[in-house]
């Protein structure tokens, strides 16, 4: 029986009820993901390592990074990406485990709005996400960063950082934005569509 709960969630979580659902899933799932883990590394990878200050001394280098990125972006996407599934994911099992079949949940009102409520529960997630990315990291990455070192040291007070590829990384996070654009888009446009076959359905009775 429990062999038959996975399979049933996976189903879901792979094909959800509606055409905008489905290509959300493939969008979130393989382009957004593979954006984030190859592209995502090889823009951020070794950027503590190239991050410089002046004077170049580990010990500020390492202060002023830690200063520059109180989270590294790469740690900041992966936490956005599991959160926004986990409404999904927590529908999904509750149909899984209630062995309510994929069409059922558009037919059947009490499931179509718990599953309205996840798909919004997502757009909150993604909004909150987009505010974060605004304020942690801006809309760009400037070739100076002017760290305050003065806790560090009375001599180095502030200090001018040089943060490489920082072009590279304007152009990553314009991404980033666009696809939290984009899924927020398809939530919406899930939305409506749920909204009109549920129509249909009621018409058709």
């Amino acid at each position: 029986m429990s062999l038959n709960y996975i399979k049933n969630f996976y189903e879901g979580c792979l094909r959800p009820p509606t055409v905008i659902g489905q290509f959300h899933t493939l969008f979130f799932g393989s382009v957004r993901m593979f954006f984030l883990g190859v592209l995502g590394f090889a823009v951020y990878g070794n950027e503590a390592l190239h991050f410089s200050c002046d004077p170049d001394r580990r010990e500020l280098n390492l202060y002023c990074y830690n200063q520059f990125r109180p989270i590294t972006p790469q740690v900041f996407w992966a936490l956005q990406l599991v959160t926004v599934l986990v409404p999904g994911a927590v529908f999904h099992l509750y149909a899984a485990c209630k062995n309510i079949d994929q069409e059922e949940i558009l037919q059947r009102p009490t499931y179509t709005v718990f599953y309205i409520i996840s798909v919004l529960l997502r757009i909150i997630l993604e909004v909150i996400a987009f505010w974060l990315q605004s304020h942690l990291f801006g809309f760009q990455v400037h070739p100076l960063y002017m760290c305050d070192a003065s806790a560090l040291e009375k001599t180095f007070n502030v200090t001018k950082c040089m943060v490489p590829e920082h072009f590279e990384k304007t152009i990553f996070l314009s991404a980033m934005y666009t696809f939290t654009g984009i899924t927020v888009l398809l939530c919406v446009a899930e939305i409506f569509e749920i909204l009109c076959r549920r129509l249909g359905y009621l018409t058709n009775q």
